[in-house]
């Protein structure tokens, strides 16, 4: 008989977790109760006083008066703080870390390096995140087992680009696979997918469905860290968008796109996208036309320092963003109903780089607070849900505090209702961070 050690002992192996005495067949599922809150679920506008248990991975109850609780539960006072959902990035790679080759590698240093980064994000209060392109499968099939920490991860796999498009980083003198060139390393080991003509973009996006793939991530106009494909450029045609979307269709989940400019993110709704990654150049009738076709806009609040770019990066940043910022595209999408999903593309990420928590208090430039919270919950996760059959966290709901939902939460000093920047300082103020029914941080006294 195989033994499968539980979350917890596998945890406790790597001295994050204690070792529980009875294996997983033995023991009842762990049980926390968390007393005297003022609970935000990621969906409302306030707060109410709340009290909430844990059983196993799952929230089980949450009630205005006392819950039973079994002997041997973990019990925590809150103290009066905010509880509230886990934070979520719509847009990360988890495989962009400084020093690591772009979009993953499979060098046990690297994967090392890439693993700090996770634990750093989960204990930055962020729980979940969507990656969109890189070679992630293993990073996040190491998380979910328990075996390394870190959020839970909606991977894209290989981004889907045509040649001299967003995601063809080989340098010029490269013969291209589609002129009966070699494969580079990096789509060799699933970085990125260069392909071209329908034939060639079903079998890319059916290879990162095969590989675990959550939705399907398409390079659909010029980006500011690749060498060959000015800012303006629409890339693909109107015929292999459609096929993109096609087959990730019939595997019951969805394509997002990277695209700034009103072409670009026109031939994406066209073709059936309902994720537009970026899109910060949109015009008013595009920003009509994602609203109307039901369609998130996953924007980034960048400002200058959040990454760092070479002076031909700055230039393409600045075209990028149409010249009026990241609050343009926002502002336009407020005024027309549009889902905005929040996300972040922060890359070659050091322990002192700038974090999500920086970025998200910024959209309280455009949003009430409330708002804000929202679109970083429950907002992110419906845009995470569009992935069907192939989400793998469907089993429950993510980003609200509800009976039944997973166990992913924050527990914030003071108020963010009132104050959004208190999540910036989260080494002090995030006091209580549990992730799928495990406790990673825990500042309240016992």
């Amino acid at each position: 008989m195989t033994f499968h050690p539980t979350r917890r002992a596998v945890l406790a192996g790597l001295g994050l977790a204690p070792l529980a005495a009875a294996s997983a067949a033995d023991a009842p599922p762990a049980t926390i109760l968390i007393r005297n809150v003022q609970l935000f679920d990621g969906t409302g506008s306030g707060r109410q006083p709340r009290n909430i248990r844990i059983t196993g991975n799952r929230i089980d109850a949450v009630a205005a008066g006392d819950i039973p609780v079994p002997p041997g539960a973990t019990l925590i006072d809150g103290a009066g703080q905010t509880l509230m959902p886990g934070l979520t990035d719509a847009h990360w790679h988890m495989a962009a870390v400084r020093g690591v080759p772009w979009m993953g590698s499979d060098d046990a240093t690297h994967i090392a390096m890439i693993f700090k980064d996770t634990e750093f994000q989960l204990m930055r209060g962020f729980t979940t995140v969507r990656d969109t392109a890189g070679a992630v499968f293993g990073i996040k099939n190491a998380i979910d087992r328990g075996i390394m920490p870190g959020p839970r991860c909606y991977p894209s796999g290989a981004a889907i680009s045509q040649t001299s498009g967003h995601g063809d980083p080989e340098p010029v003198g490269e013969l291209p696979t589609a002129l009966g060139g070699q494969p580079s390393p990096r789509q060799q080991k699933g970085m990125t997918a260069v392909a071209n003509g329908v034939p060639e973009v079903l079998a890319a996006t059916r290879e990162q469905l095969k590989r675990g793939a959550s939705q399907i991530k398409i390079m659909a106009g010029g980006g500011v860290t690749s060498d060959h494909d000015p800012i303006d450029t629409v890339q693909y045609t109107l015929e292999e968008m459609r096929a993109i979307v096609q087959a990730a269709t019939d595997w019951d989940t969805y394509a997002c796109a990277h695209a700034y400019t009103p072409a670009g993110v026109r031939r994406c709704l066209d073709a059936g996208v309902i994720s537009i990654e970026h899109g910060h150049a949109i015009d008013d009738p595009t920003a009509a036309l994602i609203a109307e076709k039901g369609a998130w806009l996953s924007i980034q609040p960048f400002e200058n320092g959040d990454n760092i770019l070479t002076d031909e990066q700055q230039a393409k940043a600045a075209e990028s963003l149409g010249g009026a910022g990241w609050q343009a595209g926002v502002r336009l999408a407020k005024k027309h109903g549009v889902k905005v999903a929040f996300g972040t593309d922060l890359f070659s990420r050091t322990r002192t780089s700038r974090t999500e928590n920086a970025m998200l208090p910024r959209f309280g430039a455009i949003y009430s607070n409330a708002e804000v919270l929202r679109i970083a919950t429950s907002g992110n996760c419906e845009l995470f849900a569009r992935s069907g059959r192939r989400n793998p966290y469907r089993q429950a709901p993510l980003g609200v505090i509800r009976e039944g939902a997973w166990a992913d939460m924050l527990l914030v000093r003071g108020n963010p209702l009132d104050d959004l920047r208190l999540l910036e300082d989260y080494e002090r103020n995030l006091l209580l961070i549990v992730k799928d029914g495990v406790i990673h941080k825990n500042l309240m006294p016992a």
